[in-house]
């Protein structure tokens, strides 16, 4: 697929007060439908404002962002938001509620609030069920997620993501803190989703990973794009910003 979804004209966002510039300086990227992409870059480079930006959570200050053609402003951001499903580093799950009821939750930004007065309709169930079945987690849809491991948090994050019927879905570090085998499950989850026509970028520190998964990867250095491309290249982009800190 070769249609952009994602848009990104010399954006810049809001100032570091400590730094005195913009966090994001002139970057441009397209992102089409269908991808995988991963951010990266040393701490503090500007991923994760980069992707929240995305979703309206970082003001642009000057160039713009068009979500499937659209501007991002002030007028269109509800309506871009909805295409959009965002997993936050963590997670952001609800521990006292179970897994079927966090994901259901996702279902808050579609729904009139007297829709869900005394409980989401019985069609947001069964679908909350199903998607947790396709996650591989129908038989702990009912415990609180507070009991379940890391992996299988992050994989009940991704229900409720998906339960908003996203075009697009945005990870800031969704494997940070799983063993090897739980962050293997979440990113070949995150790939599934891609064949379905999803757009996913998400944030990682872990270079194997983004070598192993990512259809493309776009490196970031202090608040710019340094390289975006083949994830075959990393080792050689990231010897070079190691160099680059060390000199």
């Amino acid at each position: 697929m070769n249609e952009t979804v994602i848009d990104c004209q010399n954006m810049e966002t809001i100032y570091s007060k400590s730094l005195k510039r913009p966090i994001l300086n002139g970057v441009n990227c397209q992102i089409r439908r269908g991808e995988f992409v991963v951010l990266l870059g040393l701490n503090g480079a500007g991923k994760s404002t980069l992707l929240r930006s995305l979703v309206g959570l970082v003001p642009v200050i000057k160039g713009n962002i068009r979500i499937d053609g659209v501007v991002m402003n002030s007028q269109t951001l509800p309506k871009i938001r909805r295409k959009i499903g965002m997993l936050f580093q963590g997670g952001g799950l609800i521990p006292q509620l179970s897994a079927v009821e966090n994901v259901l939750c996702g279902r808050l930004g579609i729904r009139k609030p007297w829709e869900t007065l005394f409980g989401f309709p019985q069609k947001d169930q069964y679908l909350a069920m199903e998607l947790l079945q396709e996650m591989g987690l129908q038989e702990h849809s009912y415990q609180k997620t507070s009991l379940l491991s890391g992996g299988q948090q992050q994989r009940v994050a991704i229900a409720r993501a998906l339960i908003q019927s996203p075009q697009i879905l945005l990870a800031d570090e969704p494997i940070t803190g799983l063993d090897v085998m739980a962050a293997k499950q979440v990113m070949e989850t995150l790939l599934h989703l891609t064949e379905l026509g999803i757009t996913v970028v998400t944030v990682l520190h872990d270079l194997g990973m983004a070598m192993e998964y990512a259809q493309r990867a776009i490196v970031i250095d202090d608040g710019c794009i340094i390289y975006d491309g083949s994830p075959d290249n990393l080792p050689v982009q990231f010897a070079q910003l190691n160099q680059a800190v060390y000199k």
